[in-house]
């Protein structure tokens, strides 16, 4: 049986960077010491804003990185572009609104469905592993594997923000479940992601057939306290 994967998003440790405009704390440092604590792979969003991750972080990052690379982009022209030269092995297509703080929902599907599907074929014609950030919707695990993606990655915001809260969050648990079985059995390899926390991710990691966790925010958070070494080995234990 295969091992469930962590994924680790370094985004934040830019953010930190970004706010005093300085060189450090490195991403770069922090991709390299989550590989060597034991991440499965590095997830970067290289936004079209670049409020975090800029395109030198990108570079510096896949030239070093010896795990999986996993970018997260807006479906652009500019983003696949960008993609087509680096070449990481994984990457996931995600919703970018310049307004937000933070990814707030799935991917619209049927918007620029077209352009989505040619990004897609380009990108696994390149040898990257593509997955889509889609809702806990059996709607759009269809349409995932009809643009023929790979992977869905399935936004668990909703249902952590529920169980941060000590709400209710049995029914949306329910949808997630419900899309990871449908999910493999279209023959999709399904992802979980976005606000998991060390409880969420212990709900979670009882719901058969998710594959791989990307976790960042929380992560990086916690690693200010206990250190990176020790979150990212809990975290690996939790979901495993």
């Amino acid at each position: 049986m295969n091992k469930i994967r962590l994924g680790v998003n370094i985004d934040h440790v830019a953010t930190v960077r970004n706010a005093r405009g300085e060189i450090y704390p490195g991403p770069l440092r922090a991709a390299l010491l989550a590989q060597k604590f034991g991440a499965d792979s590095i997830t970067i969003h290289l936004r079209e804003d670049r409020r975090h991750i800029n395109d030198l972080d990108l570079k510096q990052i896949k030239s070093k990185l010896k795990i999986p690379l996993n970018l997260e982009i807006a479906a652009t022209s500019e983003m696949l572009k960008i993609a087509l030269k680096r070449k990481p092995l994984y990457i996931c297509i995600v919703p970018e609104k310049r307004q937000e703080i933070t990814t707030e929902g799935g991917l619209n599907l049927k918007h620029k469905k077209n352009f989505l599907k040619k990004m897609i074929k380009k990108l696994k014609k390149n040898n990257s592993r593509i997955s889509l950030f889609i809702e806990p919707s059996i709607k759009d695990i269809k349409e995932s594997k009809l643009l023929d993606a790979d992977c869905v990655e399935i936004h668990t915001g909703k249902f952590c923000n529920l169980v941060n809260q000590n709400k209710n969050y049995k029914s949306e648990l329910k949808k997630i479940k419900k899309s990871v079985i449908y999910g493999n059995k279209l023959g999709l390899e399904v992802h979980a992601g976005h606000g998991l926390t060390f409880q969420s991710a212990r709900i979670l990691s009882k719901v058969k057939g998710i594959k791989e966790f990307n976790i960042g925010h929380f992560l990086i958070g916690e690693s200010i306290f206990y250190g990176l070494e020790k979150t990212i080995k809990k975290f690996s234990k939790i979901i495993r």
